[in-house]
């Protein structure tokens, strides 16, 4: 395991900036522990609330970007779907957002190896109107991220040592 720390001054410079920042400065630290980028030689490295919170910032990134469609597209459905995160939402009291995983799994497993394969821009924006079935949950992650994001920090800030090491 890999020791991630934050300065207690970062950390309440990150609280007083807002929610956003707060969790940023999680995932920043994190990711600086693993050298930039969570991949299966360095997943060994962290424990699972580590691997969640990096899971969620990349769900978050993409789904916010360009859907559930882009999130399977650029290869990480898998990671998302094939792995607890769902159950590690739930644990963490996020109800709303694993009941939302749990449908775009769904749609992950019809779809995924349609939307996993290479295309050009036109035939990957034709999939957003070849498979609408993907809108709702869309939406509805869009609705709700603030709220998830602010209830992630609020669970981070209750187990801040299953994160990281304030120095």
């Amino acid at each position: 395991m890999k020791e991630v720390k934050i300065s207690d001054k970062t950390l309440q410079k990150a609280a007083a900036e807002g929610m956003d920042a707060f969790v940023n400065t999680f995932i920043n630290a994190i990711n600086e522990a693993i050298g930039g980028e969570l991949g299966a030689n360095n997943m060994k490295d962290l424990n699972s609330e580590q691997i969640t919170l990096l899971a969620y910032h990349i769900l978050q990134e993409e789904v916010m970007d360009g859907g559930f469609i882009q999130l399977i597209h650029n290869g990480y459905g898998g990671f998302i779907f094939h792995n607890p995160f769902a159950k590690m939402m739930r644990l963490w009291g996020l109800d709303d957002l694993a009941k939302i995983i749990n449908k775009a799994h769904k749609l992950y497993d019809k779809y995924h190896e349609r939307i996993e394969k290479e295309c050009s821009d036109e035939e990957f924006m034709a999939m957003f109107e070849q498979m609408p079935e993907f809108d709702d949950i869309d939406d509805n992650f869009v609705e709700n991220e603030e709220k998830w994001t602010e209830q992630i920090a609020c669970y981070i800030d209750e187990h801040i040592q299953n994160f990281v090491t304030i120095i």
